[in-house]
């Protein structure tokens, strides 16, 4: 175990961090599956700013990768082109 303080608060930030990291990410990830479930253009068109601003939000914080997010919104705007309006 941890003797030093700064240790022991780099545990706590972590484990706080950590938590944090996995909501949003849990949560994104809901999102975007919500989003390729959709069948209608307009709902998913409209939904799809939404998701992208998600994404990017954790791609700046590191929580996924910058590459991630790019490739989820790239096959996103793809789903929604496919869909018949």
């Amino acid at each position: 175990m941890a003797n030093h303080d700064s240790s022991k608060k780099r545990i706590r930030q972590t484990a706080t961090r950590r938590l944090r990291n996995r909501y949003y990410a849990k949560t994104a990830r809901n999102a975007v599956r919500n989003l390729r479930k959709m069948t209608v253009k307009a709902e998913a068109e409209a939904r799809y700013p939404q998701v992208v601003a998600m994404l990017d939000r954790l791609a700046s914080k590191n929580t996924i990768s910058k590459n991630k997010a790019s490739n989820l919104k790239s096959k996103l705007a793809k789903h929604i082109a496919k869909i018949s309006a």
